[in-house]
């Protein structure tokens, strides 16, 4: 328990009596002074000084969300502990959103920052032993905690989740991972998201609002799970976090079989999602009429400072379609079928095409240059290789070649693209189809794909939680603890999402804040958010002197007083 100490406040001496107080005190929400009483900062010698960066504001989060009481409840100690397992997983959050590192000297960390002063945890108290098991005791309580978390940030924030956006992302690890503890998340080969088809993997399933693309809910899988078979669980557990609120599900093409849409439906869980070519083939795509299709008035974000002229446009038309079960006595499934068409899509069908074909005649000039050299002295090394080519430059549903040989028993190659194969091709550019159980009545065909366009926001969090945050490299030797430190990687991109969403809705209507970058405002991003803060520093106290906080910079005083965050009152 941290002693007392008063902060440097510019004359306004503050001594915390709060900090001798049971924890339950301690985490009490802060007074709010009026402006003129509020402590003010006054200028240190920099000498000292520790890194404060965005403590303040982690700590005011947890205490928001009540992060270490809902672990210390889920996962008690005894009352000689110098630290409870909430602290410890606080600190870690932290580490994680000032520091993000793998899991390694947390202890330095702590030193090098004012972690002691901000969360009153001594640095020793994170040393490797006391971080392992504060992640084996947290292990058997996920699903407890996270529904837990969720719910209170639904609640604390007011976060609208009448709309959920949900994806899967694989995390690959460097290990064997021979004998994995069993009921815990296991490593195993999958089709990894990095193509690093050489390393076992995790995987991690998000579920984010279309509120600010905040994550409510996550779940760690095994590393060959499929995506599909993964949906009806993720349902289950979001329906129990929604409690009574009516959701809709957005979620890629895997979220798509027989019995996910219709356990959803029997579940009374509305979903929008793409349909794969399983389902709807290229045939129909290019069945489409473009002409009939409405269009619609949407702009996509990439396209919002761009002229008029030179934006994506699109149009949607629809029908509806049945799905089949495996088992003849499957009842059949209707479902609502919308079909897209993006002038975006349909010119890099058209780019990319022409590139392939490009690649594929260079590829063939060459092979006719060579024919009946030492490379392709016959028919069947010709064969061999343009078979090789149609693979690599996937041309093979339009590449027509015929390989002889002349009277001097030289192979010879003729080769065309089939003309018809392509204009085929070409009539599905642009088209995709969607797949919903959405009425007309509550959403028209042009509503379902702006509903559906959310779905970059899920994309975007699958980058911060392995950009910022450094899900990877993971340098953990039990699955049980690879689990566990999920979670917290989870956890600190919740808090890092939240600080992103309550910055934007208190500089609304205002969408720009200047400052965070050098030439020109910017959209208030959870990445630039805590850059700007990281410059902050504090003074330890001396035996004469308390703690004090050099003045900031005007953008990060701003920062705080968006966030509501006052850094010279730790908790």
């Amino acid at each position: 328990m941290r002693a007392p100490v008063a902060w440097n406040t510019g004359g306004l001496s503050c001594g915390l009596s709060e900090c001798m107080q049971p924890r339950s005190a301690s985490r009490s929400a802060p007074t709010t002074l009026p402006p003129a009483a509020r402590p003010r900062y006054v200028y240190v010698p920099p000498s000292r000084e520790k890194a404060l960066g965005a403590l303040p504001v982690v700590a005011e989060f947890c205490r928001r969300l009540d992060l270490a009481g809902i672990v210390d409840r889920a996962c008690p100690v005894r009352e000689v502990a110098l630290v409870t397992h909430g602290q410890v997983i606080e600190a870690l959050v932290a580490n994680r959103l000032t520091s993000p590192t793998p899991l390694w000297r947390v202890e330095d960390w702590a030193r090098a920052w004012a972690v002691t002063e901000v969360f009153g945890i001594d640095p020793a108290c994170l040393n490797d032993d006391r971080i392992g098991r504060a992640l084996d005791a947290i292990a058997p309580e996920l699903d407890r905690l996270v529904g837990s978390v969720g719910a209170r940030a639904i609640t604390a924030f007011g976060l609208d989740v009448t709309r959920l956006h949900w994806d899967l992302t694989s995390i690959s690890l460097f290990g064997a991972y021979d004998d994995p503890e069993a009921g815990f998340v296991a490593p195993r080969w999958g089709k990894p998201k990095d193509r690093r088809s050489d390393l076992k993997q995790v995987q991690t399933g998000l579920a984010v609002t279309g509120d600010g693309g905040v994550p409510v809910f996550h779940r760690a899988y095994d590393g060959g799970a499929g995506e599909t078979a993964q949906v009806i669980g993720a349902m289950t557990a979001l329906k129990q976090l929604a409690g009574r609120r009516r959701f809709l599900v957005v979620g890629d093409s895997k979220l798509v079989s027989y019995a996910n849409l219709r356990a959803m439906g029997q579940a009374g869980v509305v979903f929008i999602a793409p349909a794969s070519k399983t389902y709807v083939d290229a045939d129909v795509l290019a069945a489409q009429d473009l002409k009939a299709a409405t269009p619609v008035d949407h702009v996509a974000s990439r396209d919002q400072h761009k002229p008029p002229d030179q934006r994506g446009r699109y149009r949607v038309t629809e029908d509806t379609m049945t799905l089949h079960g495996k088992r003849t006595r499957d009842p059949a499934l209707p479902v609502r079928r919308v079909f897209v068409w993006s002038s975006a899509r349909a010119d890099a069908a058209r780019a990319n095409r022409a590139r392939k074909l490009d690649r594929a005649r260079d590829d063939l000039g060459r092979l006719t240059r060579g024919l009946g050299g030492r490379h392709y002295p016959d028919p069947d090394a010709v064969t061999a290789r343009v078979g090789a080519i149609a693979a690599s430059r996937r041309v093979k549903d339009y590449l027509r070649a015929q390989v002889d040989t002349n009277q001097a028993g030289k192979p010879t190659l003729a080769w065309s693209f089939d003309q018809a194969a392509l204009d085929a091709e070409q009539a599905a550019d642009g088209w995709y189809a969607l797949l919903t159980n959405l009425t007309p009545a509550q959403a028209d065909a042009a509503e379902v794909l702006h509903r559906f366009k959310g779905q970059e926001v899920v994309e975007r969090r699958m980058g911060a939680f392995k950009g910022p945050l450094a899900v990877a490299p993971l340098f953990l030797k039990s699955n049980r603890r690879i689990a566990a430190l999920i979670t917290v990687i989870c956890l600190a991109l919740l808090l890092f999402c939240l600080v992103e969403r309550q910055a934007r809705r208190a500089i609304a209507p205002a969408t720009m804040l200047n400052g965070l970058y050098v030439r020109r405002p910017a959209k208030p991003t959870g990445r630039l958010i805590f850059q700007a803060l990281a410059s902050l520093r504090l003074v330890p106290a001396t035996a004469t002197d308390p703690p004090g906080i050099p003045r900031p910079p005007p953008l990060q005083a701003r920062l705080m007083e968006l966030l509501n965050v006052d850094p010279t009152q730790p908790r």
